[in-house]
């Protein structure tokens, strides 16, 4: 069962500019959390990119400590799983960059047969250790509707800041 939100969970970070490597290697986008589910999207970047669901070997997504959305860390014990964002526009990575909470590093991580894409990984993953797994379907049950009201006021604020 994922965390309980504290009275006020993190949901997002100012711009913080961490796209920079994407933007010289715009690789895919490996999203394994709040990112799966189109409302989310929709809201977000206007629309639902192109997907293609993925495995990605050595690492697992985990519930985040008072968060409702997930965190990813290496574990060469296990596999995550997610969908591969191809289509993605330079605007809408910097809008997804901006969204994502500071805990989280733009990391590369490989695929199959020598391909790599990117993905936000947490940036201090000793720091979530135990980790108890993160389920999208709890997530979509419990917790979907309010964050995609929540995810509706960032955008507002976002495009009225930029």
């Amino acid at each position: 069962m994922p965390p309980t939100p504290s009275p006020s969970p993190h949901t997002n970070s100012p711009s913080s500019g961490r796209l920079a490597p994407a933007s010289a290697d715009p690789a895919p986008l490996f999203v394994y959390g709040s990112l799966l589910f189109p409302d989310v999207l929709h809201v977000l970047i206007d629309r639902d990119p192109h997907r293609v669901p993925v495995t990605v070997t050595g690492w697992r997504v985990i519930a985040l400590p008072e968060r409702i959305y997930p965190g990813l860390i290496p574990d060469p014990t296990t596999t995550a799983t997610g969908h591969l964002f191809n289509d993605l526009t330079q605007a809408e990575r910097e809008t997804l960059d901006a969204f994502e909470a500071d805990i989280y590093t733009l990391t590369r991580i490989p695929l199959d047969h020598g391909r790599h894409a990117w993905t936000y990984a947490c940036t201090n993953p000793t720091d979530f250790l135990p980790a108890e797994p993160w389920s999208p379907d709890e997530f979509a049950r419990t917790h979907l509707p309010a964050y995609v009201d929540r995810c509706t006021a960032w955008r507002h604020h976002h495009k009225s800041s930029t």
